[in-house]
């Protein structure tokens, strides 16, 4: 497992911004833009759909050298075998118990807590997410979070740290001045006129 691919683009996909239709052209003019990460985040569809755009989507990934992550189904994430796995609150109880099942990057949200990053650290996890720290047009209701955690996280950890929630054009220096691995991205890119250029955009953080 190289842990120095988490870095970067992240990019999540949107039952809404990113409709069955475009998604694949879409996510596709991300990763020409140079996202490294790309997790299909999907509340609505069918299990079965679900499962074939896993498929399609970590094959697209591998493509662009880039790791797929599936949000949340842990069962169908480990039958596919995929790339990654992203989980929340509700499956933080069985990080040990996912970890001896699935091989792929294992990612956690954290929202704003690093004692229990430490935990998911503990119990094997690739990477933490830490936010939100600006309003989400996405998550409307999440708790924003003080940007320092990113510094503080990056201190006490081993691991890779993601930065979410509400991150777009006007505060990604800002968000950068605290050095995550990743920044991840929803609303900004995929309701952009050219999804491709702002992808650019952002990946240059990691190139200078």
């Amino acid at each position: 497992m190289n842990l120095n691919k988490l870095q970067g683009l992240y990019v999540i996909t949107d039952d809404l911004l990113t409709p069955n239709a475009s998604l694949i052209e879409q996510v596709t003019d991300s990763l020409r833009g140079g996202a490294k990460i790309v997790q299909l985040r999907d509340k609505v569809s069918s299990l079965d759909e679900i499962k074939q755009k896993a498929i399609e989507l970590e094959n697209l990934c591998k493509e662009y050298n880039a790791i797929f992550v599936l949000n949340d189904k842990v069962e169908l994430a480990i039958e596919l075998g995929l790339s990654g796995l992203h989980i929340g609150k509700s499956d933080h109880h069985r990080v040990k118990e996912i970890r001896e099942k699935f091989s792929g990057y294992l990612g956690v949200s954290c929202y704003g807590d690093i004692p229990l990053a430490k935990s998911m650290q503990e119990e094997g996890v690739d990477y933490v997410a830490f936010g939100s720290f600006y309003t989400s047009p996405t998550k409307p209701n999440a708790n924003i979070v003080d940007l320092k955690i990113l510094s503080n996280a990056r201190a006490e950890l081993n691991i890779p740290v993601c930065a979410i929630g509400g991150i777009s054009k006007d505060n990604i220096v800002e968000v950068m001045e605290h050095k995550p691995d990743m920044v991840s991205l929803v609303s900004d890119i995929w309701r952009s006129e050219d999804i491709k250029e702002k992808s650019k955009f952002y990946a240059k953080f990691y190139k200078e």
